[in-house]
């Protein structure tokens, strides 16, 4: 009944994946999606909201409501641009900074996680589909 439903089975695989990195970013007290942001931030500091948001692939209104908490749990900061005075750069914090190395690390466990139950061409081919996949609906 479901061989031909990308929903459920995306949707199934999600549960499945959200459940195994959930425990992995609990390390740190943070959502996964808490983590990538910050992720993103600590490798490309001065992102503005909108250009966070377009890498993530996630609204501009739910990047601003993940830096408000890791603004409040002070990871990152956000900064008047130079360039333009009417948008906010985000900047990581020192807290932020002391965590990278350990975010990092835990990304390339979930990798070889994933690569060595599913094998690593299978990893890629199914990124870069899902990735193609999304931008075309």
């Amino acid at each position: 009944m479901f061989e031909r439903c990308i929903y459920f089975n995306t949707n199934a695989l999600a549960r499945r994946l959200n459940e195994r990195w959930d425990t992995a970013f609990a390390r740190f007290g943070l959502a996964p999606s808490h983590g990538y942001l910050l992720r993103l931030v600590l490798e490309r500091p001065r992102l503005s909201q909108q250009a966070i948001a377009s890498e993530l692939r996630l609204e501009k209104s739910t990047v601003a409501r993940f830096l408000d908490e890791l603004e409040k749990r002070g990871l990152v900061e956000r900064r008047r641009s130079g360039r333009d005075p009417r948008q906010n750069e985000i900047v990581p914090a020192p807290a932020a900074r002391r965590m990278q190395k350990d975010l990092e690390a835990l990304g390339d466990e979930l990798y070889a996680e994933m690569c060595k139950s599913i094998g690593s061409a299978e990893v890629k081919a199914f990124v870069k589909s899902a990735r193609a996949i999304a931008d075309s609906l």
